[in-house]
């Protein structure tokens, strides 16, 4: 595995690992969607120019100051093709948040706006105040968005197939 390899988040199966047909590949990868996930595995449409398309949206209640709350909308997508001869799925990420400004969605105003496309990683916390085991005060992960909890069971699920999980930075 060489430096491009390691930067891109590519990884390849074990040695001898028998691997399988595209459509037995494409059926174990929407497995990995379900209805007890917070994300879906679908395929893709005409304009994402892809096969498959995994993808989690996300929408954190957020504090700028105390008079005025605000919501951030992430979406990332997850862009794959399956090519066959080579058996390898190749995927690029595309990240998008929103940070909403207003206290009721339908007037909300969008504040700032971020794209991101290539191999992202975003891990984002959101902490509760609660009483530790002597009665003090202590933070607590509430809820914490990782964009691995998507991507490791896309790329276990390739790998078990036999198949190289190879990281696009810009497109497909």
């Amino acid at each position: 595995m060489g430096l491009w390899d390691r930067l891109t988040g590519t990884r390849h199966p074990d040695p001898g690992a028998e691997p399988l047909s595209s459509p037995e590949v494409r059926e174990a990868l929407r497995s990995v969607g379900g209805a007890d996930k917070p994300y879906v595995v679908r395929t893709a449409r005409p304009a994402e120019k892809a096969d498959l398309v995994a993808e989690w949206r996300v929408l954190e209640p957020a504090w700028r100051d105390f008079f005025l709350p605000t919501r951030v909308q992430r979406t990332l997508k997850i862009r794959m093709r399956l090519v066959a001869e080579e058996h390898e799925v190749r995927a690029l990420d595309e990240q998008l948040e929103i940070e909403w400004v207003g206290d009721t969605p339908t007037l909300a105003v969008p504040a700032s706006t971020e794209f991101r496309r290539g191999q992202t990683r975003t891990v984002s916390k959101r902490w509760t105040v609660e009483r530790g085991p002597g009665g003090r005060p202590r933070l607590s992960p509430d809820r914490v968005f990782d964009t691995a909890d998507l991507k490791d069971p896309l790329r276990k699920a390739v790998l078990g197939a036999g198949w190289t999980w190879r990281g696009v930075l810009f497109r497909l």
